[in-house]
């Protein structure tokens, strides 16, 4: 009975506030009908919060009056079932983990430069005139 209240409040307190969201987004309008946002803000979220706990009342009530009760049998078998699952040792095998990384068969290989390091701002060696940051640079 607890756990389809808690449930159903949950449920219907997410559609209230996004509710009261889209009302706060829109009362600002009720300025220019020439009466107080703020008190109109105030009566309509009231009405809102009243309505949320009728809705909330007759779901409640539906439902708890849809429940089929269990035999005790039942109920028992259940908790046996339930306590078994418990009593059931977890295996987990894990894997070893080792100090060193693994070497990998896929290696990067490093390009080597044939002359001095190009700056950013001097000209690209390239021969176009522009600076190396604009040109070649852009790639990297």
């Amino acid at each position: 009975e607890k756990a389809v209240m808690l449930q159903n409040l949950d449920s219907h307190w997410k559609e209230h506030l996004a509710a009261m969201d889209h009302l706060r987004q829109g009362i600002h309008l009720r300025g220019y009908a020439q009466k107080n946002p703020k008190q109109e803000y105030k009566r309509e979220s009231f009405a809102l919060f009243s309505q949320m706990l009728e809705a909330l009342k007759v779901e409640v009530i539906t439902i708890l009056s849809r429940v089929k009760v269990q035999a005790e049998e039942d109920v028992q078998k259940v908790e046996e079932q339930r306590r078994q699952a418990d009593n059931v040792p977890k295996h987990f095998e894990h894997k070893e983990a080792s100090a060193t990384p693994e070497e990998k068969s896929d290696k990067v290989r490093t390009e080597m430069r044939n002359g001095p390091k190009v700056g950013r701002n001097d000209p690209c060696p390239c021969g176009s005139g522009k600076k190396y940051k604009q040109c070649h640079g852009k790639l990297s």
